[in-house]
């Protein structure tokens, strides 16, 4: 239910958006995910997604259990990314995600990945990390490499790292990481995933406020949803309003942040609320935005495009004309 409270910090939040980043909005459709509507058909190989592990992943988190890895293009030694960013290239493709499983450390191998990096800085391409737990020399490596950003995803609950991630860190290893990313001067867009712990708020503000400390290039808001076949596959995704929350919160804390409400979030009736209270509260951008959403901005008055990259690239897309 959206309560009245709720809605005045959503007419404050779109009040405070807009005159920070104007009446605009921002919409993604990376390749990665099949999307077409009356609005947007992006490139078929426009901006793969990559896992430098393959399947592999050692933490197997509760959400996920790796099913996400299986939807990405393997690339499990430097030989053979280098083989698929010459392909991509050659198919067209703009840009690419690099992600891939943990290690028992929380970290995801990116270092020995670094030649076939450069090979698609110098074809041309976009390039985001979705790094787990990164130091300084890794972050120092990704920006010499010509990394464009560094995704990572922020957790605040310590209970949430262990009971979730299966991993033994802390918020402050996370905090760490924002550090060391932005001490590197390196763009970078954490990911904030709310609803983590089976579908409740816990850690979302925490990690909220370690996030503002460090000037991110900005924000990512991801919302759980169920996967079918891991130990969580029978977890209620939070309410729209639980999520929007957070999203308000955001706004407030990081004024001239970019908001986007990232790619991992539930489909159905619940991505069409979501959708519409985003755009209500000024979001800056969405990615895989349903139809009523788009028709709502434009409803708003919102100048609105789309781009067939990761939404990571929101704070380009904003200082543009």
């Amino acid at each position: 239910m959206i309560t009245e409270s709720l809605k005045e910090a959503i007419n404050r939040a779109r009040e405070a958006s807009h005159k920070r980043f104007g009446k605009r909005i921002s919409f993604y459709a990376p390749s990665f995910i099949y999307y077409e509507n009356e609005y947007y058909r992006p490139p078929r190989h426009a901006f793969p997604s990559i896992s430098i592990t393959g399947r592999a992943c050692s933490l197997m988190c509760k959400h996920c259990g790796g099913r996400l890895l299986r939807t990405m293009i393997p690339a499990e030694t430097p030989q053979k990314l280098m083989r698929v960013i010459q392909r991509i290239r050659r198919l067209g493709a703009h840009g690419c995600l690099i992600s891939g499983g943990c290690l028992p450390d929380g970290s995801v191998p990116i270092n020995k990945f670094i030649d076939p990096i450069r090979e698609a800085k110098r074809l041309g391409l976009k390039v985001v990390v979705h790094s787990g737990l990164i130091d300084l020399e890794t972050a120092e490596i990704l920006k010499e490499a010509g990394v464009d950003t560094v995704s990572i995803d922020i957790i605040g609950s310590d209970e949430t790292i262990r009971e979730i991630y299966n991993l033994e860190a802390s918020t402050k290893d996370y905090e760490d990481s924002l550090r060391a990313l932005s001490a590197a001067k390196i763009n970078f867009t954490p990911h904030v995933l709310v609803g983590l712990h089976y579908g409740k708020l816990k850690g979302e503000i925490k990690a909220l406020k370690m996030v503002s400390k460090y000037n991110p290039s900005a924000l990512i808001l991801i919302v759980f949803f169920p996967i079918r076949g891991t130990v969580m596959e029978n977890v209620k995704p939070p309410p729209p309003e639980d999520a929007i929350k957070i999203l308000v919160e955001a706004r407030f804390m990081m004024p001239d942040t970019p908001i986007v409400l990232g790619c991992a979030r539930p489909k159905g009736r619940h991505r069409i609320e979501m959708d519409a209270l985003a755009v209500e509260a000024g979001v800056n951008g969405i990615a895989f935005p349903e139809v009523s959403a788009v028709k709502k901005a434009s409803d708003m008055g919102l100048r609105f495009s789309f781009s067939p990259l990761c939404c990571s690239q929101i704070y380009e897309d904003l200082n543009s004309p």
